[in-house]
C-alpha cells in the first residue's frame, strides 16, 4: 500500500479532504502521518479523531528542522509528500531527497499571485484587487523556489463583483477538495 505524509499548518480541510478520500477508497494509501509546524490547529484534531500520527515540528533554526523533517520522513518512508496548507519553506536537502515526490496546494492560478507571502486570504484580496475575473487552484510539485514547481492541475472558479476574499476563498476551496484527491490519485495510479 502507497503511503502518504501530509503537512498542514490550519485548519486541516485540505487534510480531510484526503482523509475522506482514502477512507472511501478513491485513494488506494494510507497516510502515514501528519507533520505540523503548529500546535492545537485544526489538523491534529482531524489526525487524533483517525488515528494518524503527528510530528510537531516546531526549531526555530533551519537546519534543526531539516535534520527533524529527514530523521521523521525516513521513518515514514512516504511515496508522496502532499502540502495541505504548510506555510513553511522545505528545505533543499529534503526537496533534493525526495524529487517528485513533494506536492503543493495553492489557492489561486499560478504563476498568478505566488511566491512568498502569498497565501490565505492574502491571495484572495490580491485577485479582487487586481480585477481578475477568475481564480482557481493549483496543484504543483515542490522545487526550491515558493510556489514555482511545474504546475500539474488546475482549476478556474469565476471572481464575482459582489466578491470579498472571505466569500471567494470559500469558492476556492471547495473546488481545491475536490483537485487535491484527484491529482494524488493520479499521480498514485501512474507510480504504479
Amino acid at each position: 500500500m502507497k503511503k502518504l505524509v501530509i503537512f498542514a499548518s490550519g485548519s486541516g480541510s485540505n487534510f480531510q479532504a484526503i482523509i475522506n478520500a482514502t477512507k472511501n477508497q478513491d485513494i488506494h494509501a494510507v497516510i502515514a502521518g501528519l507533520i505540523v509546524n503548529k500546535k492545537n490547529i485544526g489538523a491534529v484534531e482531524r489526525a487524533q479523531k483517525h488515528d494518524i500520527p503527528v510530528a510537531l515540528l516546531t526549531p526555530d533554526d533551519t537546519h534543526q528542522f531539516e535534520q527533524q523533517l529527514e530523521k521523521q520522513l525516513h521513518k515514514w518512508n512516504p511515496d508522496l509528500i502532499v502540502l495541505a496548507g504548510f506555510l513553511k519553506k522545505i528545505p533543499e536537502r529534503i526537496i533534493r531527497k525526495y524529487p517528485d515526490k513533494i506536492i503543493n496546494i495553492h489557492p489561486a492560478l499560478l504563476p498568478k499571485y505566488g511566491g512568498k507571502g502569498f497565501y490565505g486570504l492574502r491571495v484572495h484580496k490580491a485577485v479582487i484587487e487586481a480585477e481578475e475575473s477568475e481564480s482557481g487552484c493549483t496543484v504543483h510539485y515542490v522545487n526550491e523556489e515558493y510556489d514555482k514547481g511545474d504546475i500539474i492541475a488546475q482549476k478556474k472558479v469565476p471572481v464575482q463583483p459582489s466578491d470579498t476574499p472571505e466569500i471567494l476563498a470559500k469558492r476556492v476551496l471547495k473546488e481545491e477538495h475536490k483537485l487535491l484527491p484527484s491529482v494524488i490519485k493520479n499521480i498514485l495510479n501512474q507510480n504504479n
